[in-house]
């Protein structure tokens, strides 16, 4: 039940249907085999105690490896690699990197997939193919670990053990087939029989759905579900599936996407597989009435729940604009209306509008007609009158434009890079916090390296608390080149510092498998559920095209670059669009340029789930 990208609904029947591991790679059996021949242990083990002791096993795991529950419970799961229950030290044929590199994952909190030799009591050889889960908790702790080991028997000729007990586990292991065999036999309604053939668990439905399965991310509950029948029926409850993605992908994100239409008719578990995998990723071209006057570029919009809010922009003969538009997605016939505002700002392009609390609207910087801005203004869009309102924080960064931003925890504004004065490209990175607007304080991050000055760049959150920049116009010596480079920041730490996941010649860089983007500035980045960041469109030189799409998890300990198939209309102009994201499922791609003139009147949205009216 495993999900890929790749993957076609109806392709075969379920008993049938095809496994893979979390890289992508398939696993050698489909879950019928499965059943058949590579019997599923499943152990959970206590991470707040010293040296991980074992709390559960199930049915299969005894009867795999001839050791009973009572026999090692409490124990470190490490036993398995001495060959017989008196054997003190781990046997010479286990590879001792394996073992190494289950340390590392343990230590670090990442997961694990491997091949391990182990034994059984009576020390016949047995082959674990073997995946470590960590489950967290909710402080961030990690509270336990599940492994669940698919055994299969191993080529080796080792000898009995004296006074082995061989008959007796091969009887037992003739027991558990037998009944993963007649398991296959019962009917598919009856839920029931199904508990009693996989009665494994000595923990409850609700300790087992509420204490672990829903600390588990969208694509392991998927897995887990192939485990037995009873795993299957728990895992296709609709509130076990909520709990998943808010613990995946955050409270906020979890809110919001319970406003998307037709969210309830699509469920969680699909929204989940769609969002995940992204098979229902599609374009199509938004058509909406009303009109953006005058015509404009360099202008700046974000969402405010399922509303697309414009400002500013750059108009005829680089007139500074300062106007505000609303589009209201959720109207019947959706079109622009011009929103009367008391005291606006000051007309500028090249700013940032950003989405705080719910509903407060946030610009800050730009060019206007008196040079460059470090100005920050706020807007309540639910107010009976709206009326802008300028904000003076404490030490504010310089006056820029073409910077990037982002927003933390729905209160906080991140600002990174951008353009000063005389043309000065920026490193630096603020944040403000706006949980209280009255005399906010600017504090800038204290850094002791920073990616290479830029404009252009996008910067995106994920994980929490952690920030993503990539690309723009970056500086190199004297010269100024556009830029592929990917940075990282966990803001979270008490000492945040960037981190290079991939670039040339940059501290700590590396170069992630896949197709990279080609360099690029004034592009589309848009984060997704799940941590990962999609790259779309921008300036892009020579001859790349600029309208394929790119998807990066920075999450995965070697993140990879996977070329986005989207089908579909695209927008069909190349650089300086607009974009943001709607109800957590739609990205808003707004206006481009053409080569020769700016096109606002049109409108594309990439969906990531099924479109439900």
């Amino acid at each position: 039940m495993e999900w890929d990208s790749n993957s076609e609904e109806g392709s075969g029947g379920e008993d049938e249907e095809g496994f893979l591991l979390s890289d992508g790679g398939p696993l050698p059996f489909s879950a019928g085999s499965l059943l058949e021949t590579a019997p599923c242990g499943f152990v959970v083990s206590d991470a707040l105690e010293p040296d991980f002791p074992i709390i559960y096993v199930n049915t299969g795991f005894e009867l795999v490896t001839g050791y009973r529950a009572e026999e090692i419970l409490g124990r470190n799961c490490r036993f398995l690699q001495c060959r017989g229950p008196f054997a003190k030290r781990r046997h010479q044929l286990v590879d001792s990197t394996v073992v190494s590199e289950i340390r590392r994952c343990l230590e670090l909190g990442v997961e694990f997939q491997g091949d391990l030799l182990n034994f059984r009591k009576d020390g016949s050889p047995l082959m674990n193919r073997l995946r470590l889960t960590p489950i967290y908790g909710d402080d961030k702790t990690i509270t336990h670990v599940i492994g669940i080991q698919f055994f299969t028997e191993a080529n080796l000729d080792l000898g009995p053990l004296p006074g082995s007990v061989t008959k007796e586990s091969y009887r037992s292991f003739d027991r558990f087939s037998s009944d993963l065999m007649s398991s296959r036999s019962i009917p598919s309604g009856s839920v029931n029989a199904g508990h009693e053939v996989c009665e494994m668990f000595q923990l409850s439905d609700e300790v087992l759905s509420h204490k672990i399965l829903s600390r588990l991310t969208p694509r392991d509950i998927a897995s887990v579900a192939s485990v037995c029948k009873r795993l299957d029926q728990l895992t296709k409850n609709e509130d076990l599936w909520r709990l998943v993605c808010q613990n995946a992908w955050g409270c906020e994100t979890t809110r919001v996407l319970e406003t998307v239409p037709g969210a309830k008719r699509l469920g969680w578990v699909r929204l989940a597989r769609e969002l995940t995998t992204l098979e229902a990723a599609a374009w199509r071209k938004l058509t909406v009435g009303g009109a953006v006057e005058p015509s404009r570029c360099n202008f700046s919009a974000c969402a405010v729940g399922n509303r697309v809010v414009l400002f500013g922009g750059e108009g005829v003969n680089m007139q500074p604009m300062n106007d505000t538009f609303v589009l209201d997605l959720n109207a019947t016939n959706p079109e622009w209306q011009h929103v009367k505002v008391s005291s606006p700002p000051p007309g500028r392009w090249g700013h940032t509008l950003s989405c705080v609390n719910d509903s407060l609207l946030v610009v800050f910087g730009g060019c206007g007609r008196q040079g460059l801005l470090n100005d920050v203004f706020v807007l309540d869009l639910d107010a009976k009158h709206p009326t802008w309102r300028e904000i003076s924080g404490l030490a504010p960064p310089l006056p820029r434009s073409w910077h990037s931003s982002c927003t933390l925890d729905g209160t906080k504004l991140v600002v990174s890079g951008g353009c000063a004065d005389s043309g000065v490209l920026l490193s630096d990175t603020f944040l403000l916090d706006l949980a209280t607007i009255e005399k906010p304080v600017w504090r800038e991050i204290p850094v002791a390296w920073t990616p290479p000055s830029r404009l252009g760049h996008s910067l995106s959150v994920y994980g929490g608390r952690k920030i993503l920049m990539f690309g723009g116009l970056a500086k190199s010596g004297p010269l100024r080149f556009r830029s592929s480079d990917v940075f990282t920041m966990d803001l979270s730490e008490e000492e945040p510092c960037w981190r290079c996941v991939t670039g040339s010649g940059m501290p700590g860089s590396g170069n992630p498998a896949g197709t990279a983007p080609p360099p690029r500035l004034d592009h589309v980045a848009v984060s997704l559920p799940g941590g990962r960041i999609l790259i779309f469109g921008g300036s892009v030189a020579g001859l790349h095209s600029a309208s394929q799409s790119y998807l990066l998890d920075p999450t995965d300990e070697k993140p990879t670059w996977r070329i986005l198939n989207v089908p579909g209309r695209p927008p069909r102009f190349a650089w300086g669009h607009s974009t943001c994201v709607v109800g957590g499922t739609r990205a808003i791609v707004l206006g481009g340029q053409t080569g020769e003139e700016w096109m606002l009147s049109e409108l594309h949205e990439l969906s990531l789930a099924s479109y439900v009216v």
